[in-house]
């Protein structure tokens, strides 16, 4: 699929969290292929900034923000600063997030909890902020939020994960509903296990594990059709399904005794 075209004769801008690894780096680097601007933002902004230079973007066509999702001001000032060097982007994809294992029997892991909320939620939130009221006004835009699979039922030791992917679904279609007589576009992304560098440290078996650039390439062509909820890959769509629908005894006999994510340290 080539690129749309945009004003004054510019390829489209893309704006990407966590675009260091994983994830953001995949989309990013699918994104370039297809010929788009990239917008790119990470806390490791050297290594990003190293990872462009070695795909021989230029900086006409992508720039790298240093930024934390856990800051507020950190991530909205990447985005302000992003309006001003490259303009308004037409797709911004919050990508950055964390996963820790927690035992809410542990009082610091109440701080695993508040930080895991911070920045897969209020870092989501924040990162779309800075460009909300200009695509309103120009009356178009999409904005994605990469929830998980997770999100559909708790699992052990995943509380504070499956609490806030939950929370990454229930804000999109809030935002969503919000958005759509202005104009914009907001796709939830429910990634299930993709073979990154969060999900190596999993204990546990991983049905239909994906690669990372296949998953890439769906979510960009979801994206791109401006659908509103997509579970990638298609089987962990009928997974999360049936998991829905199995009532609470089985569902805590069958998952109960599924391995735990590890706790931090």
């Amino acid at each position: 699929m080539s690129a749309p075209s945009t004003t004054a004769g510019l390829a489209p801008l893309v704006f990407i969290t966590g675009a260091s690894s994983g994830i953001g780096q995949a989309l990013a680097e699918r994104y370039a292929r297809a010929g788009w601007r990239l917008a790119l933002v990470a806390r490791r902004a050297t290594e990003l900034q190293a990872w462009v230079e070695a795909q021989g973007l230029d900086c006409g066509r992508a720039a790298v923000y240093g930024a934390d999702v856990a800051q507020i001001a950190s991530i909205a000032g990447a985005g302000d600063a992003c309006l001003a060097r490259q303009g308004l982007p037409d797709v911004v994809i919050a990508c950055a997030g964390i996963s820790v294992g927690m035992d809410s029997a542990e009082r610091e892991d109440l701080e695993v909890l508040r930080e895991t909320l911070l920045i897969n939620n209020v870092g989501l939130a924040a990162t779309f902020q800075p460009f909300l009221r200009a695509m309103r006004q120009r009356g178009s835009g999409t904005l994605v939020g990469v929830a998980s699979v997770a999100a559909v039922r708790g699992l052990p030791g995943h509380g504070a994960y499956c609490a806030s992917k939950a929370g990454v679904v229930a804000y999109c279609e809030s935002l969503r509903l919000e958005c759509r007589r202005h104009g914009l576009k907001v796709v939830t992304l429910l990634p299930g296990y993709i073979a990154t560098p969060l999900t190596a440290r999993n204990p546990y078996s991983m049905p239909f594990l994906m690669p990372v650039e296949r998953f890439a390439e769906q979510a960009y062509q979801a994206i791109s059709a401006g659908s509103s909820r997509r579970v990638i890959p298609w089987q962990m769509a009928i997974v999360a399904k049936l998991l829905r629908l199995l009532p609470d005894p089985l569902y805590d006999r069958v998952m109960g005794r599924r391995g735990r994510k590890p706790r931090r340290g």
